[in-house]
């Protein structure tokens, strides 16, 4: 609930809106009990072809008539009480009926008072035509409907407006994060993860977060409003009609906790979806070739097959709500119609020795009262929309904002260093690193490389060569030992400051599903046509490009899937040349390009290494031969020795 609180205070700083909604509901409610309350004067007094004003002032010299009466009788009872305080009996009978009369004196008190209130009001704004009347209540309705209607749409808006605001900023938040996390932290998450967050779960919130703003302020106010017209008819018999509350209030309490249980599970099987869904279709080609289609077929038939089963439950508990409020609206109005009809049937104002009214109830008044409790009924069934509403946005918070809380393990020095460009060198001082805590994959790593140096890393499968550039590239930091640039930490600088400084090309291309002009210019984004187009023929893809017939504006699919193995590298290494960074990191960068295009590209590779530091993974002599020195990475041991005794061995 925590986290859903905090949502609320997201929303709540759009206080303008939420403050006009919040005027709008209000408006709905009180016109929602003013619709009803208006058919009083016309089921009461104009049917029977009497004026608002005539009925009023008769309803006084009436009330002060009995108010004259009761006081009399009152003294009489009282003179009675004192003279028989022997028989206790009738003392006590003189005592409940001197209570009754008291308490009707009030009632006409009090009719009195709002009648001398009214009068000037009736006189000044109602004719006394008795059908006049009539059109001028009905014009009302009919008008207080429709500006009913406009406000609750206004409402219905400005809520919206604020709920998808908030789902817009947290679906950002949440992109912020992915890319900000940390590798570890973001493949525990995985891409499924952040799929199922940044569509459903979003919703989820944005659905909470209008059921409060919206229906849980004007489904209440609703309620209030009926029930309280209906104390104003009688308190007494309006507690009684409410008799089966708490039943239904324990009943919504446990329909709650199944509700929020469930959408806990469509959750949880939504992340399922996610992951087998990007799964299989990330690795079609995978799937296709080791004939697997049936088997991921019925692993998505199995997963949807989940969703689709707690989703009926959802469905069941949803459904469940209504009936359960309804019971609730069905026993307020037919307690009042039993008892209600039991007291004007007999003229009664007690029931089982307990006052409901001050006076005997008429036919129009109890018809009213009746409308009070139906026009409190339909809010209550809608509230319980509202309250699944609430129930699913509780959940959302609770799977979004710990994702949001999650601190990237590559914290960001609160005031980061400078170095001037280029570097003087990059130092690995006993560095360490394991991803699990258990196994190390780089054990006490020292190591030195100077600026303009090439060095190519080699080593068996699961060495650690991979490892080593995550390092250096800081997309991890060390378990111990640190990684110095120029002499500075690379914790103490800007991580923005660092990946400036990196061009990379790793073995697995990653392409944008746009043209190849965006694919290319993503190494810097200020870069002009021509400066994107030698980059381009420095990586020997010009040819290529050129040969499509929309060229560089050509679109190249989802991770590249338009192009060959070979032309997806030459776009990753224009990229990267177009990047014009001082340090080029090179993971097995040619190893799907044929020897023609190898050649060529070492020879654009011999040229633009030039007064750059070179760090390449690779197994391939023609690329050692590029090389200043070998790092052999065997099992977290690094070594480090001249390109020639490398080839002298």
């Amino acid at each position: 609930m925590n986290y859903f609180l905090r949502a609320l205070r997201e929303a709540a700083k759009s206080w303008p809106l939420l403050a006009a909604a919040l005027l709008c509901s209000a408006g709905v409610a009180a016109l929602w009990g003013a619709n009803i309350a208006a058919l009083f004067p016309i089921i009461e007094v104009t049917l029977k072809g009497d004026s608002l004003q005539s009925w009023n002032e008769r309803r006084i010299e009436e009330a002060k008539a009995r108010v004259t009466a009761a006081t009399s009788q009152i003294a009489d009872l009282e003179a009675a009480v004192a003279k028989a305080a022997g028989d206790a009996d009738e003392t006590k009978r003189d005592r409940n009926l001197l209570d009754t009369l008291k308490l009707s004196k009030r009632g006409d008190e009090t009719i009195i008072y709002s009648g001398e209130r009214l009068s000037p009001w009736l006189d000044r704004f109602l004719p006394r035509d008795p059908f006049n009347t009539v059109l001028l209540v009905v014009a009302f309705v009919v008008i207080s409907t429709f500006v009913k209607h406009v406000l609750l749409m206004g409402s219905t808006l400005l809520v919206s407006w604020v709920a998808m605001s908030i789902s817009r900023n947290i679906r950002l938040k949440v992109f912020d994060k992915a890319l900000e996390l940390d590798r570890a932290q973001f493949m525990k998450w995985g891409s499924a993860g952040f799929m199922a967050q940044v569509t459903g779960t979003s919703d989820m919130l944005a659905s909470g977060i209008t059921a409060v703003y919206g229906g849980a302020v004007t489904e209440p106010l609703k309620i209030i409003t009926c029930l309280g017209f209906a104390f104003m008819v009688s308190w007494r018999l309006t507690l009684a009609c409410l008799t089966l509350a708490p039943v239904v209030g324990f009943l919504m309490v446990w329909l709650n906790r199944r509700i929020r249980g469930v959408s806990k599970n469509i959750l949880a099987r939504s992340k399922g979806f996610h992951h087998v869904l990007l799964e299989a279709l990330n690795n079609v080609l995978t799937v296709q070739a080791y004939t697997m289609e049936d088997f991921e077929r019925q692993r998505f038939r199995n997963c949807t097959g989940d969703m689709m089963r707690t989703g009926m439950w959802h469905t069941f508990y949803f459904a469940l709500a209504n009936p359960i409020t309804e019971i609730l609206g069905i026993g307020m109005v037919a307690t009042s119609i039993a008892v209600g009809a039991w007291l004007v049937i007999n003229q009664e104002t007690q029931i089982f020795g307990i006052t409901m009214t001050d006076q005997p109830m008429t036919v129009p008044g109890i018809m009213i009262f009746f409308g009070f409790l139906i026009g409190a009924s339909d809010p209550v069934r809608k509230l319980s929309g509202v309250i699944t509403g609430l129930n699913i946005g509780i959940v959302g918070a609770q799977a979004l904002y710990p994702l949001l809380d999650t601190p990237s393990k590559l914290a960001e020095a609160v005031q980061p260093k400078t170095l001037p460009s280029p570097h003087r060198e990059i130092r690995l001082d006993k560095v360490s690193f394991s991803y699990d805590g258990i196994d190390t994959v780089l054990k006490d790593v020292d190591l030195t490389i100077n600026f303009g140096e090439r060095v190519a890393i080699v080593g068996p499968n699961g060495g650690g060569k991979s490892t080593l550039v995550n390092v250096i590239c800081r997309f991890y930091d060390p378990t111990s030992g640190r990684v110095l640039l120029d002499g500075v930490p690379l914790t103490e600088l800007a991580l923005h400051d660092l990946r400036r400084r990196i061009a990379m090309v790793t073995q697995q291309t990653e392409l944008f599903n746009e043209s190849i002009h965006y694919n290319i210019r993503y190494g810097r984004w200020d870069a002009t046509e021509e400066e994107i187009e030698e980059a381009a023929r420095k990586a020997h893809a010009h040819e290529f490009i050129s040969e499509f017939p929309e060229g560089y504006r050509t679109m190249v699919g989802p991770n590249g899937f338009r192009l060959s193995g070979g032309q997806r590298q030459r776009i990753a290494l224009a990229r990267a040349f177009l990047r014009d960074a001082e340090i080029l990191v090179l993971d097995e960068a040619t190893s799907q390009i044929d020897v023609e295009s190898e050649r060529l590209i070492h020879e654009a590779l011999a040229s633009y290494v030039e007064n750059r530091t070179v760090i390449m993974i690779t197994h391939r002599a023609s690329t050692l031969a590029l090389a200043d020195a070998i790092i052999e990475v065997d099992h977290g041991v690094v070594t480090k020795r001249p390109a020639r005794q490398q080839q002298a061995a």
